[in-house]
């Protein structure tokens, strides 16, 4: 007899077989029992769940020459076909490659007739999301008028793709992923059967590798077996799979809650003679860390986190020498640098430099001891008036310019021609004192460069083709500003603007020195700012970066 792989040998054929699904079971038994059975259901849940099983058990549990019973006997010729896939009023059939309208079409033609020897005709429907508008369009007539003597199971992974047409007509049973406890319970039970001896940790490997799926699960189990025979050690397992083996994530952890990089980068170093993906070794890392998270929130179980319950205890031992807000950090850092290896030529290196960073953070206590210590700054500073210095033990600005002094709105006396020391002072006093008088006439002068200011004579420039130098070619224009210029320097003053072909060697203009000012101030400030210890240490516990400094001084704005 050929061999039968271990997902159909072991195939659940009760309802009590269905391990995770109870509340699926539970209720196709109470419709059974009180004769209360629906003509339509919709199986839906992830792929080797127990779906098509359940599919199998109610027909026999419909169909069984024993009587309608929630408990099929699975040795009358109905139970045995059923459980072969050859029953005659049975009807088995793959959405996926009979998709068409014809194929539905003759369905119906089928349905017509009554059952050749049992209760009820089954239809019972895999991948039904798989079928064409039209096909569930011709569904769609039989299932609101159905015989009495059939009834439809239809079972799917994707049921937002079934019309709502469909839907309605159906009674939907959501099958859930099978937990890791349960998944390893049963790979124990067969693994009993079967006489092949493995540990409880290997059997939580494979359990782990089905993700939730039975036959998934199974299958990875029929692998093993094949791989290592009858005698099953950790070893050989964790090389098949190309998993890590949990001690070395626990150590690294370890080495990362006493903040012993050395010890870490250590442990990668073995990872990488063993040959296993950095990106997987960081994803298995990222789960455990989750669980630490988990147990350290609530009091996880072992379902709840998908381990076993000698794992568990461990990881309980582990939670407890840290705390949630440094889990909280490491799982941050961990899913970066989970999504920089997967675009690195090094990924290695990537996982080293994690691993020292996560070492080097500091404890929970220490990060809300800083941010109280941020916290008082700030209203220091924010408590501080405009004749107030910044405190001594914080130096992150600089002392602004004194601003220039106030002129009058009266004429002001007359000046004699400044000396060259002096002309800039002059040049920044006219501008305000004309932006003072007419902003609009003020705005071009702050644009223009001063040539020559040996009074009387008033030289200025602007480049040529300068939208400012159209404006003073109004007349208008040109003379209110003469008037405003005689008015500051309190003596007439012969204007003459001129247009500017080179302007390497020309004094910058009142704009341009606003600007320069402005910006070396902006830099010193920041300087300052990001050279501040707590500055420094605040980047390292929250990995960030400045991105704006802004002075909170109002003398300083």
């Amino acid at each position: 007899m050929s061999y039968m792989v271990l997902a159909r040998k072991w195939r659940p054929q009760q309802f009590d077989d269905l391990i995770g699904q109870e509340h699926v079971s539970q209720t196709l038994k109470n419709a059974i029992t009180s004769d209360r059975v629906h003509h339509a259901f919709l199986f839906t849940g992830a792929r080797g769940v127990g779906k098509t099983s359940a599919a199998r058990i109610f027909a026999k549990a419909l169909n069984c020459e024993q009587g309608q019973t929630v408990s099929p006997c699975g040795i009358c010729p109905s139970c045995e076909e059923i459980t072969a896939s050859r029953g005659i009023d049975v009807f088995e059939i793959d959405g996926a490659s009979n998709t068409g309208v014809d194929d539905i079409r003759e369905l119906r033609e089928n349905i017509r007739y009554l059952p050749s020897n049992s209760r009820y005709k089954l239809f019972i429907i895999d991948e039904v999301h798989m079928l064409s508008i039209n096909a569930f369009n011709a569904l769609l007539k039989t299932l609101e008028e159905p015989p009495d003597h059939a009834k439809f199971i239809f079972a799917t992974t994707e049921p937002h793709k079934i019309p709502v047409t469909i839907l309605s007509r159906c009674q939907r049973f959501d099958f859930r992923k099978i937990t890791l406890g349960k998944v390893a319970a049963r790979l124990k039970s067969i693994a009993a059967a079967e006489t092949i001896g493995i540990t409880d940790a290997g059997l939580a490997m494979i359990a782990r590798s089905g993700g939730g799926s039975m036959r998934d699960a199974l299958s990875t189990f029929d692998q093993v077996i094949a791989f290592c025979g009858e005698k099953i050690e950790d070893v050989q397992l964790q090389s098949l799979l190309g998993i890590v083996d949990q001690r070395l994530l626990i150590n690294l952890v370890e080495a990362i809650i006493a903040g012993d990089g050395g010890r870490g980068l250590g442990i990668l170093q073995q990872v990488d003679e063993q040959g296993h993906s950095f990106r997987q070794f960081c994803q298995q890392l990222i789960d455990l860390v989750r669980s630490l998270l988990f147990i350290a929130v609530v009091d996880a179980s072992s379902d709840l986190l998908e381990t076993s319950e000698s794992e568990l205890q461990e990881l309980k031992q582990l939670a407890a020498a840290t705390d949630l807000d440094r889990l909280q950090r490491m799982l941050t850092l961990l899913m970066q640098t989970e999504s920089q290896i997967a675009h690195s030529n090094y990924p290695r290196l990537s996982m080293e430099m994690a691993v020292v960073k996560l070492a080097s953070l500091p404890s929970g206590a220490d990060v809300g001891s800083l941010i109280h210590k941020l916290d008082l700054l700030e209203k220091r500073l924010a408590g501080a008036g405009p004749s107030q210095p910044l405190p001594a033990q914080v130096e992150i600005s600089t002392a602004p310019p004194s601003p220039p002094p106030p002129q009058e709105e009266s004429p002001p006396k007359k000046r004699e021609a400044s000396p060259v020391a002096t002309q800039q002072q002059d040049w920044a006093g006219l501008v305000e004192f004309v932006n003072r008088k007419r902003r609009a006439i003020g705005s071009v002068l702050e644009h223009a460069h001063p040539l020559n200011l040996a009074l009387p004579q008033l030289k200025i420039g602007y480049p040529e083709g300068s939208f400012n130098l159209q404006l003073l070619s109004d007349n208008e224009t040109r003379s209110s500003l003469e008037a405003m210029v005689t008015e500051y320097f309190g003596q007439p003053v012969r204007l003459e603007i001129t247009r500017m072909v080179e302007q390497d060697e020309v004094a910058p203009s009142f704009a341009q020195q606003q600007q320069q000012q402005q910006t070396s101030r902006q830099q010193q400030l920041r300087e300052n700012a990001t050279e501040h210890p707590m500055i420094k240490a605040a980047k390292t516990i929250f990995d960030g970066e400045v991105e704006e400094v802004r002075p909170i001084d109002k003398g300083f704005v």
